[in-house]
């Protein structure tokens, strides 16, 4: 795994990043809120001005076809992935850059790792260390990382995987479980961090669809306690039924956004209907 890869995945307590946040001017600012994004890779235009707010307590959910910009979007919100143009906020704060264009980057290398910390992503492939066991790969970042108590990270790890639905595999390691185990470890990792938000990648693409169920089992228990969570999804039933918002994108743009009820019951673009239409039936 790449250095931010593994960056994204110790996302730390944002108890612990708190005390270094700066003070907004607004007392409940949405936990992320993108202006105008433009991302590029070389020549290719993948993002081409694009806004999304996740207020609090909300699930956004980005739809489109593959190659319309979803994941780029999403590794951007993370700064996973530089843009060149627009802004990015966290709770308020902007994001600080230098230079423009292809040139451009964050300023503030301890910003990014602060604002990092506190989004937790799950990816598309479960990124899980294959020589941990699973409560082992639970526990490695907020012990090795942010120096926690051992004890307590225990106590809360072992409460998450419960919460998943695979606290009887905790000494097992990711090759005895199966795909749909090993993307629900992965969501316990993430949420062990007790992050501002988690960011969903295709977090049930690579499953067969009975594992596939499994993971949207727990995705729709985290959307009905509150949690802020942006999900790039393929799966239209899952997008329906948990997100507070839907976003369309197509060729880097946004073609149509609005509540689940609305988008999915009466789409407004020829391109959204064409696209469910191609898609499983809501």
């Amino acid at each position: 795994m790449s250095e931010d890869i593994i960056c994204a995945l110790l996302a730390a307590n944002p108890r612990e990043a708190a005390r270094e946040r700066q003070p907004v001017k607004d007392h409940n600012p949405p936990v992320i809120e993108i202006r105008d994004l433009h991302k590029a890779f070389g020549a290719l235009e993948v993002l081409k001005g694009v806004d999304l707010v996740a207020p609090r307590g909300h699930v956004v959910a980005l739809i489109g076809s593959s190659g319309s910009g979803k994941s780029t979007l999403l590794r951007c919100a993370n700064l996973l992935e530089e843009s060149q143009q627009g802004e990015i906020y966290f709770e308020g704060e902007p994001i600080t850059w230098r230079g423009t264009g292809q040139a451009r980057h964050p300023a503030d290398r301890a910003q990014v790792t602060r604002i990092r910390t506190n989004l937790s992503m799950v990816f598309q492939q479960f990124n899980l260390w294959s020589h941990m066991t699973i409560l082992e790969n639970v526990m490695e970042a907020p012990v090795s990382v942010l120096k926690r108590d051992r004890t307590q990270v225990r106590e809360a790890a072992l409460g998450y995987l419960e919460k998943v639905g695979i606290g009887d595999k905790v000494d097992v390691y990711p090759a005895q479980l199966s795909g749909g185990q090993q993307q629900r470890a992965a969501i316990a990792r993430a949420l062990c961090m007790e992050p501002r938000a988690l960011l969903f990648d295709e977090p049930t693409s690579a499953l067969d669809p009975e594992l596939e169920q499994e993971v949207i089992r727990v995705i729709k228990d985290l959307a009905a306690e509150g949690r802020t969570m942006v999900i790039v999804t393929h799966d239209m039933h899952l997008a329906a039924d948990v997100a507070d918002h839907v976003i369309f994108l197509h060729q880097g743009k946004i073609e149509e956004e609005g509540p689940p009820d609305r988008l999915f019951g009466a789409p407004a673009t020829d391109r959204l209907r064409g696209f469910l239409s191609h898609s499983a039936p809501v």
